[in-house]
């Protein structure tokens, strides 16, 4: 599957153009000289990829029916309202001044402020209902995705960037409400204002009406012929942004310094994140400077637009008539109608972009989970299950279609070790995925006390099958928190208990924060054997029935090793333990040990059998006293009976 991104992401909360609005403007939720004057191509090329249900958006909304209806009033409310601003100006300009009536002139002023204060206050409650909906539908989808990337499988991971997974979770979702609010906002105001006020100029001056139609197209053309300009320099800054965070969050994470420093790259690293700062002080200053003629031109017909005004009611054919105070409110509700209109204009490349951060969303939300949760699930209780597992004719192929584990049958009896021995690619972690659920196998079955774990909740079966594998995950929390993420009920107490069971209590002890000392970026303060044991004191705490240790003391030394494996030992006592084993001093102590050769169990038994056996594990054996490794060299030589 390709995952798309197009700038239009960066976008989402409306860099504008900057034109700036005509004297007497008023602002109306979504409009604006300043949006893209054309939809954006990565836009449209992800609509045609996955085109957007307008049925399923509205469903998103469907809850909303009374709140967008009380704010499409609210708006229109607001839009009519204001509109007797101009007629009040004319009041008191042809009649309260001239007469010198004081009490009108009260009437009048009052009216105004009246006016002003009524328009506000319906303008907040609008943007609160408006928003408020918007982030309802926001909080919806944002956790409806995240569930259901929640129940995505490993593969789906290993296939997909970190970053896009983040991006549609955060900026996409956002990105859609944003756009969404202010296109469905914009639409009723910009329509509203522009219709009401094209109708109180006629009322107020047909004659003049027409004049103003003669002035408003050359306006709007250069608008949107600006907007075109500072978009394409907005695409090409976004990229360089990208580009730039990009090099932060590599760069400057715990392994990208640690990587920079040992090969020596700070200073090439440094330079590159430079020349990238200046292009986009060059980008800026194209930014800011685009189409600047445009713009000059602009206010001059932005000042030439009252001029013409001014200079047609001087002719008796045009201006006939016409009073000051009419003169005055005609030239103000000239200049309101252009943003609303600019905006009507702009309102199709919004929609575009909307469908595109929908399509974007509902691509994550349509895929379907390799692994589901069972729809009644058998209780399988952690306090009674005696752990036995079988594995009965299982295959397992990935995406690819390549077989990797072919009719292995096994059985593990409750509270022993199996370890499984082979050469890199053999299979073995695959095998110890299939357990936890990680992975699913694509025929036959695997069973804890006879049942599938496929029938078992997901949740009660992380609580039967514990798992400490090679990369220890440990969050940028303290060692309290990554602890508690076990069992949030654990006491202090508890606490300790596993630390010690894990042999890294007499360490946390020494840190002058004890349970509250930060462990750092993926459990950077502390050292590898360290966070290996934090994460079995972990385990200890959820005390699983199960457990499958996957080569979790592959990348130690000897005496990290040895302090490591014995914890590990304490944990899997008395427990079903299945172990993927890289060095020999694992599989000694196992109960069975089962040798895979390209997916396919080819030898099973006690060590000792397996050594007197003279077969591939003898030879394993043998090779690992001189290397202490069970993998190494090409798997043929190695596993070939």
């Amino acid at each position: 599957m390709t995952i798309t991104h197009g700038p239009a992401r960066g976008r989402a909360a409306g860099h504008g153009s900057g034109v700036p609005g005509p004297p007497g403007a008023v602002p109306l939720g979504g409009g604006g000289a300043g949006r893209a004057a054309r939809p954006d191509p990565a836009d449209r090329a992800q609509l045609a990829r996955r085109p957007v249900s307008r049925r399923r958006i509205a469903a998103l909304f469907a809850p909303h029916r009374g709140t967008i209806g009380g704010v499409v009033v609210l708006i229109t409310a607001a839009s009519v309202i204001n509109l007797a601003q101009p007629f009040l100006v004319r009041g008191v300009i042809d009649e309260a001044l001239p007469r010198g009536d004081t009490r009108l002139l009260l009437l009048l002023t009052a009216a105004m402020v009246g006016v002003a204060a009524l328009t506000a206050v319906l303008g907040v409650v609008q943007t609160w209902l408006a928003t408020a909906m918007g982030q309802q539908v926001m909080h919806a989808l944002r956790v409806d995705l995240f569930r259901h990337l929640q129940a995505q499988s490993l593969g789906f991971f290993t296939r997909t960037r970190g970053g896009e997974v983040q991006s549609r979770l955060t900026h996409d979702i956002s990105g859609m409400q944003s756009v969404v609010t202010t296109s469905a906002t914009g639409v009723a105001s910009n329509l509203t204002t522009t219709v009401a006020t094209a109708a109180a100029m006629i009322a107020l001056s047909p004659a003049m009406s027409l004049i103003s139609l003669a002035v408003l197209p050359p306006a709007v053309w250069l608008a949107r012929r600006v907007a075109l300009i500072r978009r394409e320099v907005t695409d090409e800054r976004q990229r360089e942004l990208a580009l730039l965070h990009t090099q932060v969050e590599e760069g400057l994470s715990v392994s990208g310094v640690r990587l920079a420093k040992t090969l020596g790259t700070t200073a090439r690293d440094a330079a590159r994140f430079a020349a990238r700062s200046e292009r986009l002080v060059h980008l800026e200053l194209r930014s800011q400077l685009a189409g600047r003629w445009r713009m000059a031109t602009m206010q001059v017909v932005f000042a030439a637009i009252p001029a013409v005004v001014y200079l047609a009611a001087g002719f008796p054919a045009t201006g006939a008539g016409m009073s000051i105070g009419t003169l005055v409110a005609f030239t103000a509700l000239q200049g309101t109608v252009f943003r609303p209109l600019m905006g009507l204009l702009n309102i199709g490349v919004q929609w575009v972009a909307a469908l595109a951060f929908f399509s974007r969303i509902f691509e994550y939300l349509d895929l379907v989970p390799q692994i589901s949760a069972p729809g009644v699930p058998v209780r399988l209780d952690p306090s009674t299950v005696r752990g036995e597992v079988r594995l009965e004719g299982v295959r397992f192929a990935y995406d690819d279609g390549a077989e990797v584990l072919h009719d292995v049958d096994l059985v593990l009896a409750a509270g022993t070790t199996t370890a499984v021995v082979g050469a890199t690619g053999s299979g073995k972690s695959t095998l110890g995925s299939l357990l936890p659920r990680l992975n699913d196998v694509t025929h036959g079955r695997v069973s804890i006390d006879g049942v599938d774990v496929r029938d078992v909740d997901p949740a009660e079966l992380a609580r039967v099958v514990g798992v400490v594998s090679q990369e220890t995950y440990l969050l940028h929390a303290t060692v309290r928190e990554n602890l508690l993420l076990a069992e949030p009920g654990a006491s202090d107490a508890d606490l300790w208990r596993a630390l010690g069971a894990a042999r890294i209590a007499d360490t946390v002890a020494g840190l002058p924060d004890g349970l509250d000392t930060l462990v750092g970026a993926r459990g950077h303060r502390f050292s590898g054997g360290e966070q290996q044991r934090l994460a079995i004191a972990r385990t200890v705490l959820r005390d699983p029935p199960v457990l499958v240790l996957d080569e979790a003391t592959s990348a130690l030394d000897n005496t990290t090793e040895a302090q490591v494996q014995a914890a590990l030992d304490r944990l899997a006592a008395g427990r079903t333990t299945l172990t993927i084993a890289h060095r020999l001093s694992t599989v000694e102590n196992a109960d069975q040990v089962v040798v895979l050769d390209a997916g396919r169990v080819v030898e099973r038994g006690t060590p000792a059998q397996l050594r007197a056996a003279g077969g591939p594990y003898a030879r394993l054996a043998a090779r690992a006293d001189r290397s202490e490794g069970l993998e190494e060299g090409p798997a043929p030589q190695l596993l070939r009976s």
